[in-house]
């Protein structure tokens, strides 16, 4: 395995030696640490860095949370950016550092070619990959001793849940996309998240989960960083803010393995060193059932089926009906960039009438006391118009529409719908109308509705 350590990742290769006996007599001079760099005959990308005194122990941070040693040192930059480069030179007299700011034009994630980063990200072919806690399977979450025990090994050999354990915890819901570009990791926790109990006090709002210690609202954690250390263990490293499953206080994970479809990560306890958590997680859409139902069903056959907000078709295809000789299926994300990172998402194509569009009925009546917005991600070929339309499915002459600016196209974008004023209780349909107005409109897709 490569050695890979760094914040945007990279590999470091130090050629030449460091002086085993520095020079005495007195402290080191600004001048003793200067140097220049410039690009390796590899690659613009690839950084030749040279100190101006070969006679001092040279000690290089590369901007990046890659360091290196050496009168001569070679940082790679697959990703472009600003970098601030520190030599710092040592005698016996004492150190001085010296900084300079590299600039990298273009990515190069050539520089990349490696199992972690293919199997964490999909690769440079794919670019971001969304992983989920593998809630159904028996082993997904549990803990063992910090250091682990030779017999058992890197195991959750005192505890292990079992499939759908910690159902309504706020763990299964919440996703994690590592993007290969910028080295960029989203976490998504749709409100809330699960936690030990000993890290009350970093999350305003704590409450008891339904199956063990604490649950807390917590925000999206979006477009943070990402990084891989391989010193003797693969460790993954998120940016302040963001975790993965199950909140310890820790950020840093040892990744125990890593294959296209599972990832098994250790993360040593903030509050207790003893301790060591275990996580197993698959890719979105690789989930072999779905906890609080059973294995996933095929896609309903008629409209008498009714679902629940939020929709994101991740896990079952939806049953949406089309109306205006309009199609609905469920496909492939066609753009997993910008702000929609889901896999699965509905396509429609827009009927020959202008009134074209799909519906979708709900298992209660809409709630407007408290979250009176309707949102909805879409990507459209052309701008134009999204009309939502809320009906009483038992009575077609009871409804409320509203019409919402799509203002971009070929791109996703979130449109946003207040109803605050509207009756609760009332609206058990939602429709959608995209490209309202125009006859034969184009290919649609939504994604991501909620109530908020």
């Amino acid at each position: 395995m490569k050695k890979l350590s760094f914040l945007f990742l990279l590999i470091i290769v130090v050629f030449s030696c460091k002086r085993e006996d520095p020079q005495l007599g007195d402290a080191p001079t600004i001048s003793d640490a200067e140097f220049t760099y410039s690009s390796s005959v590899t690659s613009d990308n690839v950084i030749v860095f040279t100190a101006a005194n070969s006679d001092v122990i040279a000690k290089w941070d590369f901007g990046n949370e890659t360091k290196g040693e050496g009168s001569t040192a070679k940082g790679i930059y697959p990703s472009k950016g600003n970098y601030v480069v520190t030599l710092t030179v040592f005698t016996s007299g004492g150190s001085i550092s010296n900084t300079k700011d590299v600039v990298i034009v273009n990515d190069d994630f050539t520089l990349l070619d490696d199992p972690i980063f293919t199997n964490l990200t999909g690769g440079i072919s794919i670019g971001s990959k969304t992983w989920v806690i593998d809630s159904v399977a028996d082993g997904h979450f549990g803990v063992g001793p910090n250091p682990s025990s030779a017999a058992a090994g890197d195991n959750p050999e005192w505890y292990s849940a079992t499939g759908c354990e910690k159902l309504g915890c706020g763990m299964y819901n919440d996703r994690y996309t590592f993007h290969l570009a910028g080295f960029r990791f989203d976490m998504q926790t749709n409100g809330d998240v699960y936690l030990n109990s000993a890290q009350a006090g970093n999350f305003p709002g704590a409450f008891s989960a339904p199956a063990s210690d604490l649950m807390a609202p917590y925000a999206d954690q979006l477009n943070k960083g990402w990084s891989i250390n391989d010193d003797g263990a693969v460790l993954l490293k998120l940016t302040s803010g963001a975790f993965i499953g199950y909140n310890t206080g820790t950020n840093e994970y040892k990744i125990v393995s890593l294959t296209e479809n599972e990832m098994i990560l250790r993360a040593v306890d903030a509050a207790d060193n003893g301790l060591a958590w275990y996580m197993r997680l698959k890719p979105v859409g690789t989930l072999m059932g779905v906890c609080g139902a059973a294995p996933p069903p095929p896609p309903p056959t008629d409209s008498t089926d009714k679902y629940i907000l939020p929709i994101d078709f991740e896990l079952i295809d939806v049953n949406f009906t089309p109306f205006g000789n309009s199609t609905d299926t469920t496909v492939d994300n066609p753009d997993t960039t910008g702000v929609n990172l889901s896999k699965r998402v509905l396509e429609t194509v827009h009927g020959n009438e202008t009134w074209a569009g799909v519906f979708v009925d709900l298992k209660s009546q809409l709630d407007f006391s408290s979250n009176t917005e309707i949102a909805v991600k879409i990507l459209a070929p052309n701008t134009g118009v999204l009309r939502i339309k809320l009906e009483d499915s038992n009575d077609g002459t009871i409804f409320i529409e509203k019409d919402v600016a799509v203002n971009a196209a070929q791109a996703w974008i979130e449109v946003k719908i207040d109803f605050a004023g509207e009756p609760s209780g009332t609206y058990d349909r939602l429709v959608f109308f995209p490209g309202w107005g125009v006859a034969s409109a184009g290919t649609f897709y939504l994604d991501d509705i909620k109530q908020q």
